[in-house]
């Protein structure tokens, strides 16, 4: 593969891309890294980014197209500021982009655009979803139609401080604030609505559990949900991959419902080139390809990254064959 491993494109930085195919090709939805000059923190003010922008690929040796701005901030009622990691899906000849921004008091929240193109652009609703809170959507469309979300992030991301179900700004990790024995937190899960603007179920909190039916907890972090969640399927088992954050690992667990449990099983990718890692799974022409980033063009610089794919390999117990993003 001619892409392989190399930035996707180098006039723009992208990140945290969630690859879907449409219409026989790739379609990608990154975030849209912009300069930065303010403070680098755990709660992740450097990453202030504020539009979205289409990429797509013909084939995996093609060069990737850049469609331009597909939805923008200014055009967003709910809106204040940092649009986060997207994802985006086909239902009944709409095309939907789901993604995270802070609403006008500061939480993270989650809104949909529509388009009649995968390209967009994409025409925001002007609320956001009831009952949704913190990042990093990714959708599940399961063979019956049904539409299930996926979401949730620590520190910068919200998550911690919703962990009674009501947000609590002095709650979380940074604060310091949480038992490291306790219960890890795993994302939120939720379906949606046939016209995809609600969810039809209360959103609830996944937990992820070891081999051996133990919870995972917090302390774990080499195990432990910290942000990007995904699911595919793959020989009927669902497949959930997701960052460890402070390890910097992408790895999965399974279940054999969309619902859970889910178990864990081991490591997608180790450690890239930067703080964060997000990643996206997806099938074409017969293989299937994992999608990441790095800061290989900005010389590691964290709010300056750039998106990448390579292919994503099983075992024949259905295992996933860890990938060293240096070779």
């Amino acid at each position: 593969m001619a892409a392989e491993k190399r930035p996707l494109v180098s006039h723009i930085f992208t990140a945290d891309p969630s690859a879907r195919v449409f219409d026989g090709k790739l379609y990608i939805y990154p975030s849209h890294d912009l300069a930065h000059h303010g403070e680098d923190n755990d709660n992740g003010d450097e990453y202030a980014m504020e539009d979205y922008h289409v990429l797509s690929l013909d084939s995996v040796d093609a060069e990737c197209v850049d469609h331009g701005e597909a939805l923008h901030m200014k055009d967003i009622p709910w809106v204040s500021k940092q649009m986060w990691a997207p994802d985006a899906i086909c239902k009944d000849g709409k095309y939907y982009l789901v993604y995270p921004a802070r609403d006008q008091e500061g939480l993270f929240r989650l809104g949909v655009a529509i388009s009649d193109s995968p390209s967009g652009p994409f025409k925001a609703e002007p609320d956001y979803i009831e009952g949704s809170y913190s990042i990093d959507p990714g959708i599940l469309q399961d063979d019956d139609g049904r539409v299930y979300v996926y979401y949730g992030g620590l520190w910068g991301g919200q998550l911690d401080k919703w962990r009674t179900g009501t947000f609590d700004p002095t709650a979380g990790e940074l604060e310091g604030n949480y038992d490291p024995e306790a219960v890890a937190q795993g994302p939120m899960f939720a379906e949606f609505a046939p016209d995809m603007k609600s969810f039809i179920t209360k959103p609830v909190n996944l937990t992820i559990y070891d081999k051996d039916g133990s919870p995972i907890l917090c302390k774990d972090e080499e195990r432990r949900f910290f942000e990007s969640p995904w699911v595919h399927k793959y020989n009927g088992k669902y497949y959930l991959s997701y960052s460890t954050g402070t390890t910097h690992y992408i790895v999965y667990a399974t279940s054999d419902s969309p619902a859970g449990p889910f178990t864990y099983q081991g490591r997608i990718l180790e450690p890239v080139l930067g703080w964060t890692t997000h990643q996206s799974i997806v099938e074409y022409e017969g293989k299937w390809y994992l999608f990441y980033h790095d800061c290989e063009l900005s010389n590691g610089i964290n709010h300056r990254r750039n998106v990448k794919f390579t292919e994503l390999r099983y075992n024949p117990d259905g295992s996933i064959i860890t990938i060293d993003p240096a070779y």
